[in-house]
């Protein structure tokens, strides 16, 4: 999370992409020359598939940030990586991720108004208004 869905769309990048989107055990099949050892977003072994963290935060990342959002500034404490944008339909998404050990307390200000609110220590927030 903290290096695609939120790193890349910092930088301006439109869109964010897994560089396997699923693999065996073995990390396989792989592109010569590419990732050895990139996990993908599933893994698949037999009739068993395991959904692994990047399974989880792009499908959470692409249900706020609907197709059409636009990239919109933030700043960016050094504990909590974030991209915020505006939606198709208006609202505003902010997704932050927490990078310490331990509970921190931000602001989110918006147009005047202040929120207070706090993310535990490793955990990732979502807020939409």
């Amino acid at each position: 999370m903290r290096e695609l869905e939120i790193g890349a769309t910092r930088n301006w990048a439109k869109n964010v992409i897994e560089w396997n989107l699923a693999n065996d055990a073995g990390y396989g099949p792989h592109t010569n020359g590419g990732c050895n050892d990139c996990l993908g977003a599933v893994t698949v072994s037999g009739s068993s598939v395991t959904r692994n963290p990047a399974y989880y935060t792009v499908a959470h990342a692409s249900k706020f940030v609907r197709p059409g959002s636009v990239r919109v500034d933030t700043n960016s404490p050094a504990t909590l990586p974030n991209v915020a944008f505006r939606t198709p339909a208006g609202k505003k998404v902010l997704l932050v991720l927490n990078t310490s050990n331990s509970p921190t307390q931000f602001n989110i200000e918006y147009k005047g108004k202040t929120v207070v609110t706090a993310l535990a220590g490793g955990s990732a927030g979502t807020y939409v208004w």
